[in-house]
């Protein structure tokens, strides 16, 4: 018999994300082949923590790698201890438009949903 493992969830990219995603790299020029979506989180921030979302081609041999809906995902090891399971997603709305994070990991988060407290 197997012992039962958890499995890892990763990080949940929404379609609508992944077609704004899309939309920058083309208006970037930058080559869909070689450009990565880095996600981490870094000290900071109204609640602690800061989420970095950035454009790369950069891929560390330690990064878990991710792939959803035509977008490769990066992420270092000890920002994956925290957005293990985080969707991101974004909002086109009459009050702001941008990328916007949901962290099952954060005990808290700040009104402006850019920081987060674990």
């Amino acid at each position: 018999m197997s012992e039962a493992h958890a499995t890892e969830t990763g990080i949940i990219l929404t379609e609508t994300a992944a077609r704004e995603i899309t939309t920058i790299i083309e208006q970037q020029e930058l080559d869909t082949d070689k450009v990565r979506l880095r996600l981490g989180v870094k000290g900071g921030g109204c609640s602690g923590f800061s989420y970095v979302l950035d454009l790369t081609e950069k891929e560390k041999e330690t990064d878990e790698v991710f792939e959803q809906h035509g977008i490769k995902i990066v992420c270092d090891p000890k920002s994956l201890l925290y957005l293990n399971g985080t969707t991101v997603d974004f909002r086109d709305e009459i009050m702001g438009r941008g990328f916007v994070f949901n962290n099952p990991n954060a005990t808290s988060s700040c009104g402006c949903g850019s920081s987060f407290t674990a």
